[in-house]
C-alpha cells in the first residue's frame, strides 16, 4: 500500500528513471551521428526556440505524473475499501462488512481474512466487556451500585434540606431588599453590590440544581431509557430557563447499557447546566444499524479542545463510562459556538460473531 509520505519519493524515482532513459536514448542518437559534444547539442539544438533538454525534463515530469496516477488508481482500487473498513471500525461501526462485497481477485485474500478476524475479535471483546459490566460487584454483601445510590440519596437530601433551602431564603430576602432600595435613594455602589450578590446567588442556585441532578438515581428504576430521559428533561424544563429539544426512540437493549446511557445523559446535562451557559439544549437518542446513538448539543460558550480544561473531570468520567460498555465518544466544541457530544454503543447480537 502506497503511503502518503512516500508518494513524493515514488514520483522522484519515476522522474529520475525516465530522465535517464531519455538521456541515454539521445546519447545513442548523437553517438550514431558521431557528435562528440552531445551534451552541448542538448542545449544548442532547439525546437520551437526551446532547447531539447527542456523537453526531456517536461517529458520526464509528464511520464512521472502518469505513472503516479496509474499507481494511485490501482492502489485505491485494491486497498481503498480496506482503509474504509478499518476507519469504520475505529469509529465503532463494527457491523459494516463492506469487504465481503469486494472483488477478491484484486486483493490479497490474507489481508481480507485478517481484517475480518480483527472485526470479529472486537465484537467478541465488546460483548465480553458489556457482560462483565452487567455483573454485580459486591462490597460487604451490598452491590457497588446500591452503596453509591444510598450515598447519593443521602447527599442530595442534605443538600436540598440545608443549602438549597438557605439559597432560596437568601433569594427572597434579597428580592425584598432590592424593592426597598428601588424606593430609597442609596449610593450607586450599594445598588451595584446588591446586583452582584443577586447574580452570585442565582449562579449558586443553578450550580445546586446541577449537583442535585447529578445525584439523582444511577439507574432507570424499571423505566425504559426513553421514559427515563423524557422524565428528566421535562423536570428540567420546569426548573431552569433553557430551551430543551429532544427526539428519543424507544430502544430496548441490555439493562446495564440502558442504566449507563441514562447516567451519561445525567452527567452531560449537569455539565451543560454548570459550564455551558447555553440557551438551547438538544438531546437525541436513536438506533442506527447495530449502534445506539446518543447525541447532546448545546449552543453555549464551548471550549478549546486543544487545551486541557481544569474542569474536564466530568467529560473524562463520561468517556470512561462509555468505554466500559464498549462504546465510542466523539466531542466537538469551539469557543463561542457550543458543544456537540456524540456517543455510539454497539448492540452485539449472537449472529454478529457466530456466523
Amino acid at each position: 500500500m502506497m503511503n502518503k509520505n512516500s508518494r513524493p519519493l515514488y514520483f522522484f524515482y519515476a522522474f529520475i528513471l525516465t530522465f535517464i532513459v531519455l538521456i541515454l536514448t539521445l546519447y545513442t542518437y548523437f553517438y550514431a551521428k558521431q557528435q562528440t559534444k552531445w551534451v552541448l547539442e542538448l542545449v544548442r539544438t532547439q525546437m520551437f526556440r526551446i532547447p531539447i533538454i527542456i523537453y526531456v525534463i517536461l517529458i520526464s515530469l509528464v511520464v512521472s505524473g502518469i505513472f503516479m496516477s496509474i499507481l494511485f488508481v490501482l492502489d485505491a482500487r485494491k486497498y481503498g475499501k480496506i482503509e474504509e473498513q478499518v476507519r469504520l471500525m475505529a469509529l465503532g461501526h463494527y457491523e459494516h462488512r463492506e469487504l465481503e462485497k469486494m472483488d477478491i481477485d484484486l486483493m490479497d485474500q490474507s489481508i481480507l481474512r485478517d481484517v475480518e478476524l480483527i472485526r470479529m475479535k472486537i465484537l467478541e471483546m465488546t460483548k465480553e466487556l458489556q457482560e462483565l459490566n452487567s455483573l454485580p460487584r459486591l462490597v460487604e454483601g451490598e452491590t457497588k451500585e446500591e452503596i453509591i445510590r444510598e450515598e447519593r440519596h443521602r447527599i442530595a437530601r442534605e443538600l436540598h434540606d440545608s443549602v438549597s433551602q438557605q439559597l432560596f431564603a437568601a433569594t427572597m430576602m434579597l428580592s425584598t431588599l432590592n424593592e426597598i432600595v428601588a424606593e430609597t435613594e442609596v449610593p450607586e455602589v450599594v445598588s451595584r453590590q446588591l446586583l452582584m450578590i443577586s447574580d452570585i446567588i442565582n449562579t449558586s442556585q443553578s450550580e445546586m440544581r446541577a449537583l442535585l441532578l447529578h445525584l439523582r438515581p444511577i439507574n432507570l428504576e424499571e423505566k425504559s431509557i426513553k421514559q427515563g430521559i423524557e422524565l428528566l428533561l421535562r423536570e428540567l424544563q420546569t426548573k431552569i430557563k433553557i430551551e430543551i429539544v429532544w427526539d428519543l426512540e424507544d430502544i430496548k437493549t441490555q439493562t446495564n447499557i440502558e442504566d449507563n446511557l441514562f447516567r451519561i445523559v445525567q452527567e452531560l446535562l449537569s455539565n451543560t447546566l454548570r459550564h455551558a451557559k447555553a440557551d438551547v439544549l438538544e438531546v437525541y437518542l436513536k438506533r442506527m444499524d447495530q449502534n445506539i446513538q446518543l447525541r447532546v448539543v448545546d449552543d453555549g460558550v464551548g471550549f478549546d479542545m486543544d487545551q486541557k480544561k481544569i474542569g474536564s473531570y466530568g467529560l473524562n468520567n463520561i468517556k470512561e463510562r462509555v468505554a466500559s460498555i464498549g462504546g465510542t465518544c466523539r466531542i466537538i466544541s469551539f469557543k463561542g459556538q457550543g458543544t456537540s457530544i456524540e456517543i455510539k454503543v454497539p448492540i452485539i447480537e449472537e449472529e454478529e460473531y457466530d456466523d
